[in-house]
């Protein structure tokens, strides 16, 4: 297990789980950094580094001491704008963050999927995920662990139409596929980065509950 403090990087952390992740690491006495780059500059406080600028252009600039990284970024094919552009942002740059994570000493990446991912998925979202997840693997990660949420719960600064119709009936669904807030992934993200373990761990939405549970 990783000893304290934690040196921590966030991507995503301006998203509506990654900014959850960050008050999560900026409320805890043993996290001693935080990595959060961003486009648009965080508000300032101990113990974050906020590299600002586009993500490909920061993440060389980033140094060492590293021991967990925790990627939120996501967007959707509406608000990408096209196919390839979200599989920019879903695959090509997280694959680029746990790239530069590895070579700055990082042990643990986390990664927000989705639940359905596969890369035999007939659905290219979670095709994109899926393939995601396996090029991860593919990279030899000491410990790897993909978090497969499903609808998520929360006030998002963007208005996503089929999300609201979708919430108040995801909240009815059994097991996994029932909505799950922010907060209780963005506390299971935190949970988990800190369990030791080895190889590759796929948390299911209905296991993210239970583990994000509030104290």
């Amino acid at each position: 297990m990783t000893a304290s403090p934690f040196h921590v990087l966030l991507a995503g952390a301006t998203g509506l789980t990654g900014g959850c992740v960050l008050r999560e690491l900026l409320a805890d006495p043993t996290v001693a950094r935080v990595m959060a780059p961003t486009r648009h500059a965080l508000p300032r406080a101990p113990r974050l580094e906020n590299p600002v600028g586009m993500l490909h252009r920061v993440l060389p600039t980033l140094q060492p001491p590293l021991d967990v990284a925790i990627c939120c970024l996501g967007t959707t094919i509406a608000q990408a704008g096209s196919r390839e552009a979200f599989r920019m942002a879903d695959y090509d740059l997280p694959l680029a963050v746990a790239r530069r994570a590895r070579k700055l000493g990082a042990r643990h990446f986390l990664v927000m999927s989705s639940i359905g991912a596969s890369a035999a998925s007939r659905t290219f979202y979670t095709r994109v995920k899926g393939e995601l997840e396996q090029a991860l693997i593919e990279q030899g990660w000491p410990q790897l662990t993909f978090v497969r949420p499903s609808l998520l719960l929360g006030a998002r600064q963007e208005f996503r139409l089929g999300e609201a119709f979708a919430a108040p009936l995801s909240r009815l669904l059994p097991g996994r596929w029932r909505g799950i807030h922010v907060e209780t992934v963005a506390r299971a993200l935190w949970r988990l980065a800190r369990e030791p373990g080895e190889g590759v761990r796929i948390v299911e939405s209905d296991e993210l509950r239970r583990v994000g549970a509030p104290p």
